[in-house]
């Protein structure tokens, strides 16, 4: 690890070097690709130098206690600094294992999310309209901008379903622990009896397609006007603004009606069409690479069951890793943060234990190489 570190940083170097140079700047799409490399490895270059300092320290400690010439005052001094400094550089390694870490390439995206109403009548699309609520409140505190994309709703104030993005920068990181099935246990306005019923409602998290991501021909489209309905303000069923897009090869069907110019709404449409043809083609990648879906926690598949809001009790409980958290009220207004750096936390840890199992694998096949060596002299 410190020998892939210290490789790490002499890249790094040269970057600024690079980034730094009239011949780069005079390119900017060059220029920014290198800034972009240089911004990511920041954050663990960082890291690493402060090992190092703290390694440093390390040294003096010990070369302290080595020297005959050092009073006992001092020594009794190095030996507690020593300690200090050895538990650091422990914690530093682990930090430093964690940002190498192989990192999901979608996770600085913004994110398409659509809720649909399950099972549950017009209870489950009022706790659609929870859900998104959470999201939006969840947005605010992250500093994420919330779009609203399109929604159908009920005549009781429930969705049955919504599409909307969530735009800043780590999005995806931290909502794409979303996807699956959310159930919710309560006792509806309408029950006279004061029995809790169950309902759900599923959630689909997207990574923001970019333009070089997806290549969609324009004769594959079919695009029709209509006029909005629902929600949408004084230009609702006035003019045909909103957008339905028909990509014919596979049959995927995306609409827009929340704003009020059709140019608007179409642009809204592609970006969700182009978020999803690229979920669709990512997913059939993932599913050839088996491997690579072991780190992750859950599938994020749409029929998963992840989460349950049970509101007599007052409780969340995550069941990818079996967390709950009696402060249901606050996190459906959006203090998520709690169980989301649980499934983080969990991830990586299933990832650490994918390294651990390789290194050790790769050490036993060197000791067996170097056994057969000596064997063979």
């Amino acid at each position: 690890m410190l020998n892939r570190l210290k490789q790490m940083k002499l890249h790094y170097e040269q970057l600024a070097e690079k980034i730094a140079s009239p011949e780069v700047m005079a390119d900017m799409n060059a220029w920014r690709e290198l800034v972009k490399e240089h911004s990511t490895l920041e954050p663990i270059i960082t890291a690493y130098d402060e090992y190092l300092e703290t390694e440093r320290g390390i040294a003096d400690c010990r070369a302290m206690l080595d020297s005959e010439e050092t009073e006992q005052e001092m020594r009794t001094l190095a030996e507690e600094e020593l300690a200090e400094l050895s538990h650091k550089a422990a914690q530093q390694q682990e930090n430093l294992k964690i940002l190498l870490l192989p990192k999901d390439k979608n996770d600085e995206r913004n994110v398409i999310m659509e809720i649909r109403a399950g099972t549950g009548g017009d209870e489950a699309a009022l706790f659609g309209a929870v859900l998104m609520r959470m999201y939006q409140r969840y947005a605010e505190r992250h500093n994420f901008k919330y779009e609203l994309i399109d929604i159908a709703e009920t005549e009781m104030g429930g969705i049955k379903e919504a599409t909307f993005s969530l735009n800043g920068r780590g999005a995806y990181s931290r909502m794409k622990y979303e996807s699956g099935v959310h159930r919710v246990q309560r006792v509806p306005e309408t029950e006279t009896q004061g029995r809790i019923h169950t309902s759900a409602a599923t959630v689909a998290v997207l990574p923001e397609a970019e333009d070089i991501d997806v290549e969609i021909n324009p004769g594959d489209l079919r695009i029709d006007t209509y006029r909005s309905s629902g929600a949408g303000g004084q230009h609702v069923n006035k003019t045909e603004s909103a957008i339905r897009i028909t990509h014919l090869p596979t049959g995927l069907v995306v609409q827009s009606q929340d704003e009020r110019s059709q140019g608007r709404n179409k642009e809204q449409a592609m970006k969700v069409l182009k978020s999803r043809l690229y979920e669709m083609y990512r997913a059939e990648a993932a599913a050839k690479e088996a491997s690579a879906r072991k780190s992750q926690v859950g599938s994020g598949d749409r029929s998963e069951r992840i989460r349950t809001y049970n509101f007599p009790q007052g409780r969340v409980t995550d069941h990818r890793i079996g967390m709950t958290i009696y402060k249901l009220p606050q996190f459906i207004d959006g203090d998520m943060d709690e169980i989301i750096e649980g499934l983080i936390l969990a991830e990586r840890t299933k990832q650490l234990a994918g390294e651990d199992a390789e290194c050790a694998r790769l050490a036993h096949a060197a000791r067996a190489v170097r056994h057969q060596l000596s064997v063979a002299h």
